[in-house]
């Protein structure tokens, strides 16, 4: 019997929601160091990419992690057929469940399309400036 998946700790959730959010801070400041400081550019650049590697490669495996566990269990297969959940597949629901309620990833979302609109506006702004 294989061991059933479980979440990372809420710790590792914040620490990888930071790093997303530094690396969207870096791409959208990048517009501003180009007005006040052009020679700023390139590692802003780089970090943020760097970040984003690293952070994106993190929620890779989080997503292939929920499907894998959906399909080995075949969970979509026994809900659809009412079929009853051994406590091994009620495990994995309740982590596939507890893992998308855990994950900050609606609040990255929302911060980076904020941060954009901020970025697009500094850019107006700082486009009208000598």
């Amino acid at each position: 019997m294989k061991k059933p998946p479980h979440t990372v700790s809420r710790s590792t959730v914040y620490w990888f929601f930071l790093l997303g959010l530094l690396s969207a801070v870096a791409f959208r400041i990048i517009i501003v160091f180009q007005h006040i400081e052009p020679s700023w550019v390139r590692p802003v650049w780089y970090a943020g990419v760097l970040g984003y590697l690293v952070f994106f490669l993190y929620r890779y495996s989080i997503s292939r992690k929920r499907k894998m566990a959906i399909k080995e269990y075949e969970l979509i297969e026994k809900v659809r057929a009412n079929a009853c959940l051994s406590p091994e597949d009620r495990e994995v629901v309740t982590y596939l469940l507890s893992s998308i309620e855990k994950s900050m990833e609606d609040v990255n979302y929302y911060i980076i399309f904020m941060l954009s609109i901020l970025a697009i506006i500094a850019d107006i702004v700082l486009s009208f400036i000598p």
